[in-house]
Formats: structure tokens, sequence, C-alpha cells
């Protein structure tokens, strides 16, 4: 049993993490997806962090002839043949984004009834595919965005306004590709999987408005130049609505999500003999309001037996917020996971792990790290002040003092947040 060993939960959190994103990989969920060829030209563009990897598959089970162009985040590329891959920014964009959104734009013009575009869209696509509306400059959508990942916004309220300050997100890639049949295969991190929120929806019909990101910009005091607020005002940045003639016949699926990669890491849970409990796929919040909410229910198990037994894991995933007030290293897994440890304090028997899909929380090259029922008493004898750390959004700099990150590299695709308590 995992439980009689000190080591052993530690051990059975990683490897559920490893199934969860293992389940996600393109190579698995994307060939059953892909549509018939086409009498015409096949074109293949997309953006994402896993967006590399799509395109290799694409081009091993595509029967015949292809082109194309992706954008991923640097050190995310992989070899391919007839597609080209570019890297850029993530997650506030660069001019490498840019050029490459520019370019897509400019290589789907011309397309015919009889052509097909396979648009491979995964997590992180916001960032990479950055065209902002022609009355804007990249500096304006760079500061906009930096402001919106510190305000505490949620990824919703987020990609509403970046769609409305875009000139290729919010179903303006999709529209641009007309006549052509457009299939969409979407590899979401979103909390809901709502098309139209995974990666701004470059190929999606939007119900947002302009409206909607003003009112967001107000609503986290995020201040921005007189173009956007004229922008927005005159409605000249409206996104693709639904109905919308040049979408016609447009083909979206989503190929895996968070509830699969969670039920790959639950299978691992049962097949060592413990009972996994999932909590929900798409929770959301502060990630310190989550980890203490988690400690609650995880102390009532340890301590109650209420409402389950034990042992048993107790999974989730989603996509939780900070609202930045320190000067620490982030991210929002880690953080998620020190508030848990603080909220804990070192109960007994209760290990955790906290980590993002794509194998970086934040912007550090560390997926998320583990909790052990000691954590905190070996932070104290280092010196290290578990709520100064929390204060100061430094879970990075908390776990990687203790030796506890999680470092898996680049995972190639992204289902959003994994997050696992282990309670014997």
């Amino acid at each position: 049993m995992p439980g009689k060993d000190p080591a052993a939960p530690a051990a059975l959190l990683r490897r559920m993490f490893d199934a969860a994103v293992a389940a996600a990989q393109p190579a698995l969920c994307l060939p059953p997806h892909l549509p018939a060829p086409p009498r015409g030209r096949t074109l293949v563009i997309g953006a994402g962090k896993a967006s590399a990897e799509m395109a290799r598959v694409v081009e091993q089970h595509w029967p015949g002839a292809l082109a194309g162009l992706v954008v991923t985040r640097y050190d995310y590329g992989v070899p391919c043949e007839r597609i080209e891959i570019v890297e850029a920014a993530h997650p506030v964009p660069d001019a490498a984004g840019m050029a490459a959104a520019q370019r897509m734009l400019a290589l789907v013009k011309g397309l015919t009834a009889d052509d097909l575009v396979i648009c491979l869209i995964s997590g992180g696509g916001s960032s990479l595919l950055a065209l902002p509306d022609p009355s804007l400059d990249l500096a304006i959508k760079q500061d906009i965005n930096r402001a919106l990942l510190r305000s505490g916004a949620t990824i919703g309220e987020m990609n509403c306004v970046r769609r409305h300050l875009s000139a290729i997100k919010g179903g303006r890639l999709a529209a641009a590709c007309h006549p052509a049949r457009v299939v969409t295969l979407l590899i979401s991190d979103v909390p809901g999987d709502d098309p139209a929120d995974i990666a701004s929806g470059p190929t999606c019909a939007d119900r947002t408005t302009c409206a909607d990101a003003l009112a967001i910009l107000r609503r986290y005091g995020i201040a921005v130049p007189d173009s956007v607020i004229e922008l927005l005002e005159s409605g000249r940045g409206e996104s693709v609505k639904p109905g919308d003639w040049r979408l016609e016949g447009n083909d979206v699926r989503i190929i895996t999500a968070p509830q699969i990669a969670l039920e790959a890491a639950a299978k691992v849970a049962q097949e060592a003999g413990v009972a996994v409990h999932i909590l929900g796929d798409s929770i959301e919040g502060e990630a310190r309001d989550v980890g203490i909410v988690m400690a609650g229910i995880a102390r009532q198990v340890a301590l109650r037996g209420q409402p389950f037994t034990t042992p048993c894991v107790l999974l989730s995933g989603g996509e939780t917020t900070v609202t930045v007030r320190g000067a620490g290293r982030g991210g929002r897994n880690v953080e998620f996971l020190l508030s848990l440890g603080v909220a804990l304090n070192g109960l007994d028997k209760v290990h955790a792990i906290a980590c993002d899909t794509d194998g970086v929380d934040g912007q550090e090259e560390i997926a998320g790290a583990l909790l052990f029922p000691d954590t905190l008493a070996r932070a104290w004898q280092l010196g290290i002040r578990p709520r100064d750390s929390l204060a100061n959004n430094d879970g990075h700099g908390f776990f990687q003092a203790l030796g506890d990150s999680v470092v898996c590299g680049p995972t190639l695709t992204n289902v959003n947040d994994f997050r696992a308590i282990h309670i014997a």
C-alpha cells in the first residue's frame, strides 16, 4: 500500500502527473480526428504549445500532399518536413509571433472551396499568434498582456480582451480562409472547454463584444492608451459572430481536454489500490484561495473520514489565477501548493502535487512542485518563512530551495493545471 512508505505517496503522485501528460499527447488523440483529404490543396496552420507536435503527427498520418505554418513556444519546436515551425514568446507576445501571424494570414489568401485548412490550436496560442489591430502596435498589446497576467483576471476574461484587440483571433483567421473548408483540432486548456477561449478562438465565432472587453479592463483597473479605448468604444474591434457566412461549414473538434487527463491519472492511482475522487476539471479562482479550500477538504478527509475514507487521492484541474502583489517568481500551481501547505500546517499523511501540464508554471521552466507533511518544518530549518514566501508570490523560490520542484521539460501538450492530494 502506498501509504506505508513515506516516499511512496509522492512517487505515486508523480506517476499520476506523468500519466495525465501522456494521455494528452497529440500522437494518441489527434489521428482519429483527421478529416478526409480534399479535392484541392491541404494547408496546415496553427498556434499553441502543442502545435508543433500536432503538426508532426499530421505529417505522419496524412496520405497526400500538404504544406503549412504553425507557431509554438520557444524550445517547443519539433522537426517537420512539410510544415514550417516558427517559435515565439509566451506568455508575453513578441515580434516573432507577430511576424508568424502576418505570414499565416498571407498564406490562406486565395484558397478555393476545394481546399482544406487544418488548424491546430492549443493553449498558449493567444500569445504566440499575436497580431494587433492595425490601429495598435505590439508594445501596447505586450503592456496590456502583462497587466492582465498580474491582475487576477480569469482566462476567459483575458481572452475576451485579447480577441477584441486582435486582427487574427476571435474567428478572424477562419474568415480569412473562406471559401476553403476549415477543420480546427483543439487541445483544450481552459475551464469549460469553450473553443472560443482556447487560444482566443482564431477560427471560432465569438459571442463576447467590445463592450465586454472594455468592462473587463475597467473592472481590473488596467490603464490603456486612448487608441484602445477608441477601438473598443467604436466597435471597430468587434470579432466574428455566430452565424457569420464566412464560417459556414467549418468543423471544430476538441481532441483532448483536462477531464481526459484527470481520468488517466485516476487510473494510475486505482491500479495502485488507492481510491480517487475527481473534484472538478474546471476549478478557477485565486490560487491561494483554492489552496485554502482544498486544505479544508483534505483535513476533513484525514481527520473525520468525510466525505471520503482513506487512503484516497483528490484530483482537480482547471486554471487558477494569481493577483501579483509581491516580487517573487510565481507561478499559479506553486502558489496553490504553498497556500495548501500553510493551511495544512504539517498535517500528517498528506502529500500533494501541483503542476502545469505544459511543463511551465508561470514564466519558469518548472512544471510545479511536490508537498510533503514535513515541507514547512524543512523550510523553517532553512530560515525560510512559508507565509512570507506566499505573500511575496514566491512559490518557485520556496519549493526550489527545498529541492521539491518538478522539472520535466517541454511536454509538447497543454491541458492546464494538474492538482492531486494524497491522504493516507
